[in-house]
């Protein structure tokens, strides 16, 4: 595997901003307005964003595309942000609900229900050392994934100024993990373990220790890591920060009309209109979360 690394260093956030600015002038970037209020349940507060107009999104998808269309190949230019290695690079989130959302997608076609790899993980890694926020990846259709060329993807902090956190983190903080464990406050199959590396060391050097808990929390979920085969046996969120990894295990993308990715499960959650809103008040989050995931006696099951 060739892992040139091609993003000078410490220079992602000024491309982003450089190539946000570029891809807002000429339109490519169709940022979506929303609104937002906070939900509590339990000990778990919720951001609930509201769509205020999904018109701009809609006419978009209604345009004819050829079958199997594949927007990251070829992608955007004016959406393109930097060079992270041959494998991979960093796009711009077309449809953007939360500013400077980011994809790091392959150049190549590689499915979205293989496993990750050491260059997916090196390519978390090299974004995790050059901004602060929260990675993700939908590992599968099942897992709300969207698309099926493979792609993680990384939404710097804070979600809201006033906010710096995200809202799981008050959760993950009382759990006091001292290793692999979970959050009593999360009745579906889970697993979290607290991240102690040095951000300031190689992207290179991160990538193996990244790379190995992943298998860990695969194992800790109940699909266990297949080397022989490149297909996923399960469907799964990934969530990693600078603090903390996260994995869900997944039963199906939405429940009551309302679409969950991995971005429910750090308590970031989208509605289209108010009526989705109102139901989503009516079932209440955690609800939701319980039925887009898998409850422990449903293991196996399916």
């Amino acid at each position: 595997m060739n892992n040139t690394q091609r993003l000078i260093p410490g220079t992602l956030y000024s491309q982003l901003i450089h190539r946000t600015q570029h891809a807002q002038q000429n339109g490519a970037l169709q940022s979506i307005s929303t609104n937002y209020e906070y939900l509590t349940e339990g000990h778990q507060e919720f951001l609930v964003r509201i769509v205020a107009n999904l018109e701009r999104k809609s006419k978009h998808q209604k345009a004819p595309k050829p079958e199997n269309f594949n927007p990251f190949l070829p992608y955007e230019d004016h959406l393109f942000v930097a060079d992270l290695s041959d494998q991979h690079l960093v796009l711009l989130n077309k449809f953007n609900v939360m500013d400077h959302h980011l994809l790091m997608v392959t150049r190549e076609f590689v499915s979205q229900d293989t496993w990750l790899d050491e260059v997916d993980m090196l390519a978390l890694a090299l974004v995790l050392t050059e901004l602060d926020g929260l990675a993700f990846y939908n590992g599968g259709q099942a897992a709300g994934a969207s698309q099926p060329h493979k792609h993680l993807q990384m939404v710097p902090l804070p979600f809201i100024p006033s906010r710096p956190d995200l809202p799981i983190d008050p959760l993950i903080a009382a759990a006091d993990l001292q290793g692999l464990g979970h959050i009593p406050d999360f009745s579906f199959v889970h697993a979290v373990v607290p991240l102690t590396l040095d951000w300031t060391a190689s992207a290179q050097s991160l990538t193996p220790k990244l790379l190995a808990l992943y298998h860990e929390l695969l194992d800790a979920i109940g699909i266990p890591f297949q080397s022989n085969s490149p297909q996923a046996t399960g469907a799964y969120n990934l969530l990693v920060t600078r603090k903390w990894m996260l994995m869900v295990l997944r039963s199906q993308p939405s429940f009551e009309g309302i679409a969950i990715n991995a971005l429910g499960f750090a308590g970031s959650l989208l509605v289209r209109n108010q009526q989705e809103l109102e139901q989503l008040k009516r079932l209440g989050p955690m609800t939701i979360l319980n039925n887009v995931g898998v409850l422990p006696q449903q293991e196996g099951n399916g």
